[in-house]
């Protein structure tokens, strides 16, 4: 159950308008890496989750994004109200409330024109949000990974945010919540590693053979080896030959068909089959006739064009046909 208190968690102190960050701001509000995904993100994880410590984790967290959300809307809207009222009673001439929409490049019209100055539930280019951005799979060793991946997305947006704005109160705020993704890592990360074993993820063991095997299949240029393709925990594939049909057999694709089966794909690849020798003409090169009235000639030839002066043969249309 929830309920709404309506102070932020964060205090959002705006110094002016600015309908052009306030676009931009939108990517953390109903974008991919935005607070709504977050907060969705893990609160599916958390119904599903069988761990008691880890469950009243991800509700926390979930919980607290959404609080995010209402500061990053908050934003939003208030970097909009100098747009609002001038939207809302038309106040302006249309060439000038044009110009104040577009000026300096500004791309703001998603948020002041199609919804009156509002916070959508959209990124900065005006796509709207979407449940496809939360990539949860129900197993908590690669949950809590995404998750750790998720929030030093967000940390990064954050610092771009902060990075195109002078305004004091907005990167104050962005700064607190740039500070909570770095903490969200750290119980995610917490919660990873109090899971022994925990790599790889899931439950079935990957087979010997190719757990530690490195296939060096990007070749011609400068060959830079590190701890993730090489030393002895790495045995290195860098023969082409040997880096194909590594199950020891030919590296064909193959399948076991009963014999009617067998029989009607048969029929099928006999009727359908390719005469190597053909040349057929085509309606591109017909489109490439220099002389219409050689076409003519072609009919009257049997279908066989006679060749030009310079010793060329232009092309005619198949059995002879002419055109009209």
């Amino acid at each position: 159950m929830f309920a709404h208190n309506k102070r932020l968690q964060y205090t959002v102190r705006v110094s002016e308008p600015n309908p052009g960050l306030a676009n931009l701001m939108l990517e953390q509000f109903g974008g991919p890496q935005g607070e709504l995904a977050a907060a969705m993100r893990y609160f599916t994880q958390a119904v599903a989750e069988d761990d008691p410590g880890r469950k009243d984790m991800l509700f926390d967290i979930a919980t607290e994004e959404l609080s995010h959300l209402e500061v990053i809307g908050n934003i939003v809207c208030m970097l909009n109200k100098g747009a609002k009222g001038r939207l809302s009673e038309a106040v302006d001439e249309e060439g000038e409330m044009y110009r104040r929409i577009t000026g300096a490049g500004n791309d703001s019209h998603i948020t002041q024109v199609l919804y009156g100055a509002g916070a959508p539930l959209t990124n900065s280019a005006g796509v709207p949000w979407t449940a496809a951005y939360i990539d949860s799979i129900s197993e908590p060793t690669a949950d809590l990974r995404s998750n750790i991946a998720a929030e030093a997305r967000a940390k990064i947006v954050y610092e771009r945010l902060i990075a195109l704005t002078p305004d004091p109160g907005v990167r104050e705020a962005l700064g607190f919540l740039m500070t909570r993704e770095i903490a969200h890592q750290k119980s995610f990360e917490k919660a990873l590693y109090a899971i022994q074993p925990n790599f790889p993820p899931g439950k079935t063991a990957g087979r010997p053979e190719f757990a530690s095997v490195y296939y060096n299949m990007s070749q011609g240029g400068p060959e830079l080896n590190g701890p993730w393709n090489s030393g002895e925990k790495w045995q290195v594939v860098s023969d082409r030959d040997q880096q194909m049909g590594v199950d020891g057999g030919g590296g064909e694709a193959s399948v076991t068909l009963d014999s009617d089966d067998a029989a009607l794909l048969n029929q099928m690849a006999m009727r359908t089959m390719s005469d190597p020798s053909a040349d057929p003409l085509t309606g591109a090169e017909l489109g490439m006739t220099a002389d219409p009235g050689s076409i003519d000639s072609a009919s009257a030839a049997g279908g066989k064009i006679p060749p030009t002066p310079d010793g060329s043969v232009p092309h005619a249309k198949p059995d002879g046909l002419t055109r009209h």
